[in-house]
């Protein structure tokens, strides 16, 4: 994975496509970024070292995003933190948790990545732009996604999602 000292960010989403090319992207914006497809396991990397965002999917297996988000402001009362999701039900989800004094926002799925990054930059200050230096951080950023294991299916989807971003973004 691309080494960065940016802001240490928390990408969380059971689709393992979904949260590695957040990640990539991330990345290639200066932002160090490690991604999960377990809610449970982020929580776990979070006891180790706090995150400065956390960017989580609300619909998972275990525990849902907005659970994963309460457990992380109550260990980490300064993470900032980003849902997204493509079902509408969860605004029930978030609603429940607002109610009991929780106040996240939610981004609805698929958020293009000039929108995700304006986002992410209303809550972190002082990241770098992918378009000073991009070659480099693109191909170390491909160079992470092809060493990061799984099918060769998997690699081609992921391959395609970063140069399908990296196109659109520079």
């Amino acid at each position: 994975m691309p080494s960065s000292s940016g802001p240490h960010v928390f990408v969380v989403d059971d689709e393992p496509v979904i949260a590695s090319t957040l990640a990539v992207i991330l990345q290639m914006h200066g932002f160090s970024a490690k991604f999960f497809t377990s809610p449970l396991e982020a929580f776990a990397a979070a006891r180790a070292k706090s995150p400065d965002l956390l960017i989580s999917d609300v619909d998972m297996p275990g525990i849902s995003g907005i659970e994963l988000a309460i457990r992380m402001k109550a260990l980490h009362p300064t993470c900032q933190i980003l849902l997204f999701s493509g079902q509408p039900s969860t605004l029930d989800l978030l609603n429940s948790a607002r109610a009991q004094g929780h106040d996240f926002d939610l981004l609805l799925k698929p958020i293009p990545p000039p929108a995700l990054l304006a986002e992410i930059r209303k809550r972190i200050r002082g990241t770098c732009d992918v378009r000073a230096g991009s070659r480099a951080k693109v191909d170390k950023a491909q160079r992470s996604i092809g060493s990061s294991g799984g099918s060769a299916s998997v690699f081609q989807t992921r391959q395609f999602a970063v140069n399908e971003i990296t196109n659109w973004i520079e």
